[in-house]
Formats: C-alpha cells, structure tokens, sequence
C-alpha cells in the first residue's frame, strides 16, 4: 500500500503510521502547491524539487507520478536522471498526449504505442541506479478499449518497463483479466469518485497487484476538514472548539524530528 501524498509533512505520517512506501500524487502536488488542477501544469524542475523533499523525509521508498515524461525521448531520459538524483525509489511514466488530464476524466488523448516505448527506452538507458523502479501507465481504458489496454501494457513490458499500471479499469473482473494477461509486476490506483471500483488492497493483492496507491484520499480528507474549521472560524470568531480535531504543537515536532531544546534539525 502505497498511500499519496502531497507533500513532506503529510510523508512523514504515512512512514510514522507504517506503512512500506509512500506515493508522490502528481495531482497532489499541483493541487496543493499550486492550486491548479492537474494537467501538466508543473515543469520537471518543481516536480522533482517538491518530490525530493518528501524522498528526503522518510526512510521508505517514495514513487512518484512524472505525467508524461515532460516531453519527448530526450526529455524522458532527462526526468529519469533528475528524479534519481533528488532520492526517488521510482516513478510511472504515461501514454497519454500533453497537456495531459486526470486519469479518470474524460478528453483524454494517447501518443501512438511506438512513442511510448521509445519513451520507454529511453527511461531504461537513462537509468542509473538499477533499484530506481520505472513503471509504463497506459490510460488507453477510457480512450479506446479494454483489450488494447492489455496489448499497450505488453508492448512496454517489451521494451522494459519494470511494472504496469492500467489507469481507470472500470470493474473487478477487469482488474482479474488483466492481472491474468499481463505477466509483471502490477500497479492499482484506488483513487476515489472515479471509474475504478474501490477494491481492498487485500483483493487486489489477491488478484496478482503487487502496489496499490490511495494518491488523494489523506489530501481529500484534510481539505474537507479544514474546510468545515474555515467556515466554523468564520462563523464564531474563534478556533477553541477545534483544538481536540487539531495536531497539537507537541505532536508536529516529534512528527518533524524537533527537539526545542536543541534546535531545529538536532544542532545547538
């Protein structure tokens, strides 16, 4: 279970909660950093400052979402060697054309398979680090169909992709189907009000999914609360009703490793 994250802080509670890994939401980023939806609107250069801080905030592996690459072949191998450097576990590169959309929204348009595994290649010659985990996202579902899907995703596994993520499949039994097609290591995105069903980790970890990523569910769930205390706060004046929904101080520090008594980051 990889839960998304938007930020650094947001990581070091998904580590302290323990869980393996942690996953850099691409439409958390844009959305909470920015306040623009998420449609390749950050350059590789915010992507991958943003996502080294939460790499560098925890000890777990952290993937990350990298859209389409940020262009094409050159700009793919290009984004691989930054995302290694700034301390990425992996990232998922997708076939759709820029400026891309959500995954489960509909518009969407897909660059020709060939593109894609050029793509593809590029990332795996890039690559420094052996352990960096590339995975090929196909959103080809809700663009064309089913079966292509199946087809796009064992034409990356061909050209070296490490493991495959089907966006928006729209039952159980596909997910079943194309776990039982497609022999690799396999991604699930359990994202909600979308076109997947929400399937267990236990389920699909049954089916064959070797990762499964909640990449907005901890960022819907803080901005609804925070949501409900603006309008309180505005309404009354005044944040005490609030205090036993809040963190407390106490518990930010020892979230961020900070001990008063010696300074920020443990120095004197």
């Amino acid at each position: 279970m990889l839960p998304g994250v938007p930020n650094a802080a947001m990581a070091r509670q998904v580590e302290r909660a323990g869980f393996d890994a942690v996953y850099v939401s691409g439409a958390g980023m844009a959305n909470a950093t920015a306040g623009v939806p998420d449609i390749g609107l950050l350059t590789l250069t915010e992507v991958a400052q943003l996502a080294g801080y939460v790499a560098n905030a925890v000890k777990i592996p952290a993937v990350v979402d990298a859209d389409t690459g940020f262009g094409g072949a050159e700009n793919v191998a290009r984004t691989i060697c930054k995302l290694e450097q700034a301390g990425l576990a992996g990232c998922h590169i997708e076939d759709q054309e820029f400026p891309k959309r959500c995954g489960h929204l509909a518009g969407k348009s897909l660059v020709d398979v060939e593109e894609m595994v050029g793509k593809i290649k590029a990332a795996m010659a890039a690559r420094r680090d052996a352990d960096f985990v590339i995975i090929a996202r196909t959103d080809a579902r809700a663009v064309e169909n089913f079966d292509r899907t199946i087809e796009r995703a064992q034409r990356y596994l061909e050209a070296g992709a490490d493991a495959i993520f089907p966006e928006a499949l729209q039952s159980a039994d596909e997910f079943k189907v194309f776990a039982h097609e497609v022999n690799a290591p396999l991604l699930a995105n359990m994202t909600e009000f979308g076109k997947s069903p929400l399937l267990s980790f236990q389920d699909l970890a049954g089916l064959g999914y070797h990762m499964v990523i909640f990449p907005m569910s901890a960022f819907r769930v803080s901005m609804k609360a925070s949501e409900e205390f603006l309008r309180g706060l505005k309404k009354s004046g005044t944040q005490s009703a609030w205090l036993d929904k809040m963190q407390t101080r106490k518990e930010l520090y020892e979230l961020l490793d900070y001990d008063p008594a010696v300074g920020a980051w443990g120095r004197d």
